[in-house]
């Protein structure tokens, strides 16, 4: 007796295995000394090495040896031939072999109409599983169809299908030819069932091949088994919906995004389709949904931050307070919309920045100078390659908090191209009633903006669109005068740049009156930077000297102010000199601050002509025009004579033609010094004026009032014409300019006559 591992031999069948114990071979070896015939029994578990009786099958097979051959490492291949069915009575077990006494099984051949519908039966059931295995020998199906013994014809297909070995055992083990096929039956049903099932998968997953690669394949073999199967799917996609349903956001959003974390799960993993799905979850996952910071709103702390951080100012200080106040009593207050308007240096972004320590908000800043391209703003659409969110959304992000302050940096020099018009798309941004649901782009759905203060910053309002200027509030920062840039310097640049370049105060010293010799002769500006600048020099000058080895302490005077910064970059303010005919003192706003700007007439023989130099703009020559025709209307009243538009020629000058000049403001200077050019009457030299003409004399309101009489005061006029109309402005200007000059109002230019003519 040999007993076979996993393994079932049938009658009338032949089949070849390996023999590996040597209690086996040498059964086979005593086997092939006698008459070549051995009774092959399965174990019931193939884990036992010296079965006895009760681990072994009741029914095995008396077979022939018809072929050995021996394998290196002692094992051997037989092939046997099946014989008849016998049944196991008793096992001899000894330390050589195993001797098992059987008692051979007969079968009935009686053939009857169930035998026959059985046979019949069965075939077609093969034919359904051979059409499923494709690997089935051709052979076998034709010895299936030419089979007539339905117990052959049984223990056939059983040898010839990969079944269990315990369903193989079950058919050997049925004597009668019904009973094993009705065994037979059952079997390959359940085989056509499971194999049907195989199929149907195959078939899915075959469709799906037409447009994706063998990896996909496989991972979606993989899941389908699973779908089968029941089990649940551990995949990225179920993590992404973890995080966002740990968001609590509106369920229109929350939708969206389960969508999109599901359509991840039915991307291949490295495609650029997962790529772009899971880097937009990413930053929608990133955005402070719901994540706020806890306002700080103690006025009297806010104050002293403030008027630490700034000097002057008090406008914009008052209405940050504000602010606070108005958010204190009213904490469902929305984000308001600042614009920060005043020339370069006089400290927009910084008082942003403070306000937001005040606050104890986060800030994020970003410039907008020279952005030309709508997509920087709102995003560009996912279907782009390389999209990206615009920079309101990505601040917000940096922020981390859904109210914190975004600092939006030179907004006046935004610009347009075929790419859209970025100011158009800041009008959603900056509109409390429609921030509330900004939709970026990239996002494509609503975040609320409506929590954010929004601070703008801009060197003047001229270049803001209209509809965009009209949703922010604007605060005006005008420039500092002398006395406000020397606090400045005691208490803020010295000490940081002295700090900065490492010297200390028993090294360097200012002396109110060099302090104020580098303002003056050093510094023509609105803000502080180029005198930051020059503070900084003068840090790196003692630095030097004290590396060189000086030891004595230095101290800034007006007297060796040349020593280290050189030769003054700006004259002193010159002496006012005697009155002159044809000169008149105008005032003029720029970006840095006001200045006093000459204005020269002459007048020839000629022929009616007007020539107008200085490097002038269009608004320069209109007002030029306005004044020449409102001389030739008040000509008789003015003792001129009236045919001067006929035999004399007129030149304006404006000294420094280097330097463009424009604006509305220089009509009755222009008016003035063309009237003292052609009566020969002298101006007064310590009165300066501002103001537009029109062509029936009145004049007109002007800005920047504050900058032009700060230059007044520098250059030492005594006395400033300006229209009626300003003086609500008067309110604005340094109380120490104020009480220095004297202010004459004209709503016509023949007050101003009157005031600046000799």
């Amino acid at each position: 007796m040999i007993a076979l591992r996993g393994l079932t031999v049938f009658p009338k069948m032949y089949i070849h295995f390996d023999i590996g114990r040597s209690k086996s071979v040498r059964a086979l070896d005593e086997a092939v000394r006698h008459d070549q015939t051995v009774f092959l029994v399965a174990q019931k578990d193939m884990r036992s090495n010296d079965p006895g009786k009760k681990d072994l099958h009741v029914v095995g097979t008396i077979s022939i040896l018809r072929q050995i051959i021996r394998l290196p490492g002692d094992n051997v291949r037989v092939l046997v031939e099946g014989i008849q069915r016998a049944a196991l009575a008793d096992v001899v077990n000894d330390d050589a072999y195993s001797v098992a006494e059987v008692m051979p099984l007969k079968e009935s051949r009686t053939v009857t109409r169930q035998i026959e519908a059985l046979i019949r039966v069965v075939r077609e059931l093969f034919e359904e599983y051979a059409a499923l295995v494709p690997r089935l020998s051709p052979e076998v199906v034709i010895n299936v169809q030419a089979a007539e013994d339905a117990g052959y014809l049984a223990d056939y297909i059983a040898q010839h299908i990969p079944v269990k070995p315990a369903e193989k055992q079950a058919i050997l083990e049925a004597v009668k030819p019904v009973k094993r096929l009705e065994t037979l039956h059952a079997i390959l049903a359940h085989e056509v069932e499971i194999l049907s099932i195989e199929s149907d998968l195959h078939d899915r997953l075959r469709d799906r091949l037409a447009k994706n690669q063998k990896d996909y394949y496989l991972r979606e073999q993989l899941k389908t088994i699973r779908s089968e199967l029941g089990e649940a799917d551990d995949s990225e996609s179920d993590a992404y919906i973890e995080k966002i349903e740990a968001l609590k956001l509106p369920e229109e959003t929350e939708e969206k995004l389960k969508k999109d974390a599901i359509r991840l799960s039915r991307q291949p993993s490295e495609s650029h389709e997962s790529a772009v799905i899971r880097n937009y979850l990413d930053t929608c996952i990133s955005l402070p949904w719901n994540t706020r910071t806890k306002d700080r709103l103690d006025i009297h702390a806010a104050k002293r931050l403030l008027d630490k951080d700034h000097a002057g100012l008090e406008k914009v200080k008052e209405r940050i307070l504000e602010y606070l106040a108005v958010k204190k009593l009213a904490p469902e207050l929305k984000g308001q919309i600042l614009c920060l308007v005043g020339p370069p240096g006089v400290g927009k972004t910084s008082v942003a920045i403070s306000m937001a320590r005040a606050m104890g908000r986060k800030l994020s800043r970003l410039s907008l100078g020279g952005v030309r391209d709508e997509a920087d703003i709102r995003g560009h659409r996912k279907t782009y390659i390389g999209a990206m969110p615009g920079r309101i959304i990505n601040a917000v992000r940096q922020a981390g908090s859904k109210n914190a302050v975004i600092l939006l940096d030179e907004v006046d020099k935004l610009g347009a191209d075929s790419r859209g018009d970025p100011a158009a798309a800041l009008l959603e941004v900056l509109d409390p009633e429609q921030n509330i649901a900004f939709r970026d782009h990239y996002l494509e759905i609503p975040f609320d903006l409506s929590d954010i203060l929004f601070i703008t910053t801009a060197n003047t309002t001229a270049t803001i669109p209209r509809p965009l200027l009209d949703r922010m509030e604007v605060l005006e920062l005008t420039s500092y005068t002398d006395e406000e840039k020397v606090r400045i310097a005691q208490r803020h640049l010295i000490p940081k740049q002295m700090k900065k370049h490492g010297v200390t105060k028993q090294m360097l010293a200012f002396s109110a009156g060099g302090l104020r010799d580098v303002i003056a002769g050093y510094t023509r500006e609105a803000g502080v930077r180029v005198l930051e600048r020059q503070i900084a020099a003068l840090c790196r000058k003692t630095a030097k000297k004290f590396a060189e080895g000086h030891e004595a302490k230095i101290t800034v005077t007006g007297a060796n102010l040349q020593e280290f910064l050189g030769v003054r970059k700006y004259r002193p303010e010159r002496e006012l000199g005697s009155p002159e005919v044809g000169l008149v003192c105008g005032l003029a706003w720029t970006p840095v601050g006001g200045e006093v700007l000459e204005v020269e007439a002459g007048v020839s023989e000629g022929s009616g002509k007007i020539e107008l130099t200085g490097n002038l703009g269009d608004i320069m020559k209109e007002s030029a025009k306005a004044a020449f025709t409102c001389l030739r209307g008040r000509a008789g009243a003015w003792g001129i004579d009236r045919e001067f538009y006929k035999n004399r020629d007129i030149h304006l000058h404006c000294p420094e033609g280097a330097i463009p000049k424009d604006g509305p403001s220089a009509g009755i200077t222009m008016t003035v010094a063309m009237l003292s050019a052609l009566t020969g009457r002298p101006v007064r030299r310590d009165i300066a004026m501002t103001g537009e003409i029109t062509l029936r004399g009145r004049v007109l309101p002007i800005g920047g009032l504050k900058e032009k009489t700060m230059a007044a005061f520098r250059a030492g006029i005594r006395s400033i014409i300006i229209p009626a109309e300003n003086e609500r402005n008067l309110e604005d200007i340094d109380p120490a300019v104020r009480g220095a000059l004297q202010f004459i109002l004209a709503d016509n230019i023949d007050t101003v006559l009157k005031e600046a003519l000799l």
